[in-house]
């Protein structure tokens, strides 16, 4: 256990709540909020420093995470047994804390290696995908890649591999609205990413989510390196395989002559991201996330921050930062579709922290959302996208999404992230394809029990052997590795086969 002068993290002398360094028993003194601990208090728990009334605010980061309900002494565990979440207004003050961005230029711009396609577009890996419009092809599209071994492949050493991205979706839905458009985007963006040197799409035939709909909806003219077929024009199953098979093939060739040349780090949209959340969180892995990605601003890159639910409480800290008034309305907008979205499903915002989440300290969507946030690094925020949208902005944006990882970063790469960073302090085991994820983990504890899936320990700043700012330049390094061609743990693994999950709104018909 750690000395007394460190079982506790004040992160802010307004708060009147401190965060347990380790597990701490009944009757520890502490001696720097000058309190006895009242019962066990976990790792990444908090502790009251003063009394806490019945209904008075709970403050963490100097922000509300929850309100007690009922008297909490000095010393007491605040956990879901004596606090809870409840709606309390915010001020979004646009544009008030927005400032010049301080870029880096000439020499000082770092780059990577990276495969620049005819569009001018960059890419950091190099498949070959195969897209469905539909479930029903989900099976052929499968098949059709299995039919690559890596001894076939290893004859295009420059070809990271030939995928399939399947889906539970495409029909049995409206052919209007926001389900069909969620997926229409997720498509489209996918079939222009630039970690693609070629796209085969497959459909059955009959589908609402119809190909022609989406060639014509985006002006999409089929060619070399993009291909689409059904399953019922072509003749069942095993000729689709086989002439699926024989389309890829033709591909090989042209997309093996895309090869790695040095360019600026302008040509990176990182997704930001985070799941299997805990207190440490927000406090370690996601700031220093945030420092990372404020470099990539300042080097001319892109960072996405997503998962509308879990900035929820802190979206005002957000709003403040923005470039317009127009921008930071943009975002209160999507606030308060999810808002009236929980609300006519019989939900609650404060229904997204897990399970897990709770055990790891966390009590409240307030309280996730304050530490969530902070994956977002400190610069302007330049523009609010729908899920999937195309990321037309450079520096800071944030992209609509659910909470759940795999749908939200599906968007955020149809918007045009070529890599990923994902902190995670229970520990997830998430992968991606087409763009590499990186896995932060927020403690060293839980990065030793899982060092084959976490690829870097932002634990290092709770054990005192580096800053934020120290953190946040070795994730940016290692970003630029990863986009050169190094491989994450994840990608080593294996994953990234089967996390395409585009976000379904709406009935099922």
């Amino acid at each position: 256990m750690a000395g007394k002068e460190q079982l506790t993290i004040r992160l802010n002398s307004a708060d009147n709540v401190v965060v347990a360094r380790a597990d701490i028993l009944p009757e520890t003194e502490i001696p720097s909020e000058k309190v006895t601990a009242a019962q066990h208090v976990p790792a990444g728990h908090k502790i009251a420093t003063r009394q806490i009334a019945k209904d008075e605010p709970i403050r963490k980061y100097n922000q509300i995470i929850a309100f007690a309900t009922r008297d909490i002494a000095p010393g007491e565990h605040v956990h879901t047994e004596n606090c809870e979440f409840r709606s309390f207004e915010r001020d979004y003050a646009f544009c008030q804390d927005m400032r010049p961005t301080q870029y880096f230029t000439g020499d000082a711009q770092a780059s990577f290696q990276g495969f620049v396609r005819p569009n001018g577009s960059v890419g950091t890996r190099n498949y070959i995908g195969i897209l469905t419009s539909v479930n029903c092809s989900a099976t052929v599209a499968r098949y059709i890649a299995e039919s690559f071994p890596k001894e076939e492949l290893e004859k295009y050493p420059n070809i990271d591999g030939v995928v399939s991205f399947v889906h539970s979706t495409g029909c049995g839905m409206a052919n209007s609205g926001d389900g069909y458009a969620n997926l229409q985007r997720v498509l489209w963006g996918f079939a222009r990413h630039p970690n693609f040197a070629g796209i085969l799409m497959v459909g059955l035939g009959c589908e609402v989510n119809q190909i022609d709909f989406l060639l014509d909806a985006y002006n999409i003219s089929p060619g070399p390196a993009f291909q689409t077929m059904t399953i019922q024009d072509t003749g069942g199953t095993r000729k689709t395989v086989a002439r699926g098979v024989d389309m890829i093939r033709e591909m090989l060739p042209a997309a093996n002559e895309f090869s790695r040349q040095t360019v600026p780090a302008s040509h990176l949209t990182l997704a930001l991201q985070c799941g299997g959340s805990d207190a440490y969180s927000g406090i370690t892995a996601n700031p220093s996330l945030g420092a990372a990605a404020d470099l990539l601003v300042r080097h001319g890159g892109t960072a996405i921050l997503s998962e509308t639910p879990e900035i929820y409480g802190a979206e005002h800290l957000l709003t403040r930062r923005a470039v317009s008034e127009a921008v930071g309305k943009k975002l209160v907008d999507r606030i308060e579709w999810w808002e009236n979205y929980t609300r006519i499903n019989s939900g609650s915002m404060d229904n997204n922290p897990s399970p897990g989440n709770k055990k790891g300290g966390l009590t409240t969507i307030l309280e996730k959302s304050l530490g969530a946030a902070a994956k977002g690094g400190t610069t302007n925020l330049t523009d609010v996208y729908r899920y999937g949208e195309t990321v037309r902005e450079k520096g800071f944006v944030f992209m609509d999404s659910p909470g759940y990882d795999p749908c939200s970063i599906t968007g955020q790469v149809a918007s045009g992230a070529n890599v990923v960073c994902f902190t995670t302090g229970r520990g997830s085991v998430y992968g991606c394809k087409p763009s590499p994820s990186l896995k932060l983990a927020t403690n060293t504890a839980m990065y030793r029990r899982m060092d084959e899936d976490m690829d870097i320990n932002c634990g290092q700043v709770m054990d005192g052997d580096a800053t934020i700012q120290e953190m946040g330049e070795q994730i940016f390094n290692r970003i630029l590795e990863v986009a050169s061609g190094s491989q994450t743990k994840s990608e080593s693994l294996g994953f990234g086969d089967d996390e395409f999950i585009p976000w379904q709104i709406g009935a099922v018909m």
